[in-house]
């Protein structure tokens, strides 16, 4: 089975290589960052693409983005997506998208190697591999209010930036450092749904939902 990783970490990911190699996997290609990745998925056309969700330059979810790009130009290619995070929208467009292998594992979970190799395997030959924790994630999203996505650490910078604080002004009144801020911000703007768009300015939009949905009685 060849297969091309993509994970920002290069501890992890040399990891990662030694390991499935190791489990007779071939790595034809292990990059850290989501361009990257399309062309090594280009070039190599693998059978499985393994990659994280956030990446350079915005570590918010540009693997899983690049995922859904391969799966429209490579409909068969199998993926498997390996987190920290479940970042709900794209896995749902992921997990819908056309045929062949799809999977979506947290990196915390995954206790066994057997078993995380099996997934790529299953994955590989056309299968799924999902944690539970997505699965749950997923089912919950149709019925709640996106807002209700955050952490009580994001709804306070949200509520900030209403104010029209910036970064360095969110990290003074939360005693934060602005990438701490930055990280929050990027979270924000996945779980509300707002990917980067040319002509959009997430920052404004973020906070026109918030100021709409708290104005309902």
């Amino acid at each position: 089975m060849r297969v091309v990783l993509a994970e920002d970490s290069v501890l992890l990911r040399e990891g990662l290589v030694r390991l499935l190699e190791a489990a007779g996997l071939e790595i034809v290609a292990a990059v850290a960052e989501a361009e990257g990745l399309l062309r090594a998925a280009e070039e190599h056309r693998p059978d499985l693409v393994l990659t994280d969700v956030r990446m350079p330059p915005t570590h918010t979810d540009e693997g899983l983005r690049a995922a859904l790009v391969l799966r429209r130009q490579q409909p068969s290619l199998a993926v498997l997506v390996l987190s920290q995070y479940v970042e709900e929208r794209y896995a749902a467009q992921l997990l819908a998208s056309a045929a062949g292998g799809v999977g979506y594992l947290l990196k915390d979970r995954v206790a066994d190697v057997a078993e995380f190799v099996d997934a790529l395997r299953r994955v590989a030959g056309g299968g799924t591999a999902l944690d539970p924790e997505v699965v749950s994630q997923l089912l919950l999203r149709g019925h709640s209010d996106p807002l209700d996505r955050l952490t009580p650490r994001e709804h306070e910078v949200l509520k900030l930036m209403a104010e029209g604080r910036s970064n360095a002004g969110i990290g003074a009144q939360l005693v934060l450092s602005e990438g701490a801020v930055g990280k929050h911000i990027g979270n924000i703007f996945a779980k509300l749904d707002l990917p980067p768009a040319e002509g959009d300015h997430r920052r404004v939009l973020a906070v026109l939902q918030f100021l709409k949905i708290r104005s309902i009685p």
